[in-house]
């Protein structure tokens, strides 16, 4: 790790990439038909292992605690300590934080969508009146 960012730093840098992996995975277009199938196999298989690992491709969650020990093993991030217990504090510190991103960035489509939504209803709206009057 670079010396010269604090760790606090990386943290905040790190849990970026982690958060947008575990959210482009569990609810972007591009991953939907691999999630219902996974979707579909944690409602269905026949044991208790089976279905929480379908399981863990739906849930952002889950899910980012994988994409996190993945950074962990590419980076030797290490939080607080500097041997294994640096990993550990890491770890759900990284979580934490990308799971914070996530719900931030949740909420923004949310309420891009709920505008979107309300300027197309005003668009229609304004047609619907334009045509009255030209009748």
């Amino acid at each position: 790790m670079t010396e010269h960012l604090p760790q606090i730093v990386w943290l905040f840098i790190l849990a970026i990439p982690i958060a947008c992996i575990a959210w482009t995975v569990t609810h972007e277009e591009i991953f939907r038909e691999p999630r219902e199938f996974c979707a579909k196999k944690s409602k269905e298989c026949d044991t208790l292992l089976k279905r929480k690992f379908y399981y863990l491709f739906t849930c952002e969650y889950c899910f980012s605690h994988y994409v996190t020990v993945i950074f962990l093993f590419i980076t030797h991030y290490k939080l607080m300590f500097d041997d294994w217990r640096g990993y550990l504090v890491s770890l759900f510190t990284l979580v934490f934080v990308a799971n914070i991103y996530m719900t931030l960035f949740g909420l923004l489509r949310q309420n891009l969508k709920s505008e979107k939504i309300k300027a197309k209803l005003k668009d229609n709206e304004w047609h619907e009146v334009k045509e009255e009057k030209d009748r």
